[in-house]
């Protein structure tokens, strides 16, 4: 089994050949599970993005295969407040996705600190963009944040490195791998240096085609145990999901 939980659903405001292909690249590449986030709320208007993902996941026949983030805009917290409360409750979505970098709200801010308080209230994991040392201003917060669960979004990128540090410094911190790079040994590396626990499979489909992260995950030849906590064990825990 493997569940992605880096997916997003809807057109971006560039061309992407695969900007509509979810479930058609989830079967090309054996994803039996993804959660996704709506392009429309990270990128534009989050209650306006979240409203079109729920209608979607309600009634799409292919749908089925596919959770839901509520994307939180740390600057609308109000809105984020009643789209958690809307939203949750239905089942279809199973945690938060935060962008810092389109919101402008840094992981030193105040503002994703409350954002990420109410985020911990309702319960729920966040997925949250980091890129370079940032993978450690969200360990320090999620530190600071009691019952805080927390998935660093392309475990810091160019600062994987950073994101060893951040994982050993909080125990609620994930860390998922998809970048649109993959030097040779960054998640071989990892995985050796990290509770196994801690590691989660993401694509950033549909930004990206999946076989970048399915090429770097295969490179990295992990076996076992590992393997099938990133591929999907550790996903189906910290979710919830219903899967065997």
């Amino acid at each position: 089994m493997i569940i992605d939980v880096h997916a997003h659903w809807g057109p971006w405001f560039f061309t992407m050949d695969v900007a509509e292909l979810t479930v058609r690249a989830m079967d090309r590449y054996g994803i039996d599970l993804a959660i996704v986030s709506g392009t429309e709320a990270v990128i534009y208007d989050a209650p306006a993005g979240n409203r079109a993902l729920a209608a979607y996941l309600d009634s799409a026949p292919d749908a089925a295969r596919l959770y839901g983030y509520v994307t939180v805009n740390p600057r609308r917290l109000a809105d984020a407040e009643r789209d958690l409360n809307t939203y949750l409750p239905t089942g279809r979505f199973v945690g938060v996705k935060i962008h810092t970098d389109y919101t402008g709200s840094p992981a030193t801010s105040p503002r994703l600190r409350d954002a990420l308080a109410l985020v911990a209230s309702a319960g729920v994991p966040a997925l949250v963009h980091t890129w370079g040392t940032s993978v450690l201003d969200l360990a320090q917060a999620c530190l600071d944040t009691p019952g805080l669960r927390v998935i660093a979004g392309h475990m810091g990128a160019d600062g994987y490195r950073h994101a060893i540090e951040a994982a050993r410094a909080c125990d609620r911190l994930y860390l998922e791998p998809c970048w649109s790079h993959f030097p040779a040994g960054r998640i071989a590396e990892v995985a050796a240096a990290v509770d196994p626990e801690r590691l989660l499979f993401g694509t950033d489909s549909t930004l990206i085609d999946p076989a970048s992260a399915f090429g770097a995950v295969a490179a990295a030849g992990l076996t076992g145990a590992v393997a099938d906590r990133l591929a999907w064990r550790n996903a189906a825990a910290l979710f919830r999901l219903p899967v065997g």
